[in-house]
């Protein structure tokens, strides 16, 4: 399992928008996301900033993420999400999103570190 958060701002004008959007996300998108096999995946909000997490399950991470991408419901969803966002300049290669590097982990109870 892969651990992934990231990070983007959200334009102060679309956030009525954007948070509407996100109290009833359509099925066929999140069914795009568990087909990609991703879990346990939240969005959070502090003032203008919108940080994300979730948890990949599967074996080929750039297949599914381009399966994903591919999707036609999940484009659609984009083209109404992705101008209420501002990408970060320091974004690198990524689509919208920028990627933050995990620097710390809480091991759980009785699980011994590698």
């Amino acid at each position: 399992m892969k651990r992934i958060a990231q990070t983007i701002r959200l334009r102060p004008e679309h956030r009525e928008q954007y948070l509407e959007l996100h109290s009833a996300v359509w099925p066929g998108v999140e069914a795009g996301l568990h087909r990609a096999n991703i879990r346990n995946y939240s969005i959070f909000l502090h003032g203008d900033m919108l940080f994300a997490y979730f948890e990949y399950h599967g074996d080929d991470f750039e297949a599914d993420m381009a399966t994903l991408e591919a999707d036609p419901e999940t484009q659609e969803w984009w083209k109404l999400t992705d101008p209420c966002q501002e990408p970060w300049p320091d974004r690198g290669d990524s689509r919208q999103w920028t990627e933050l590097a995990e620097i710390w982990h809480l091991t759980p109870p009785g699980d011994t570190i590698a």
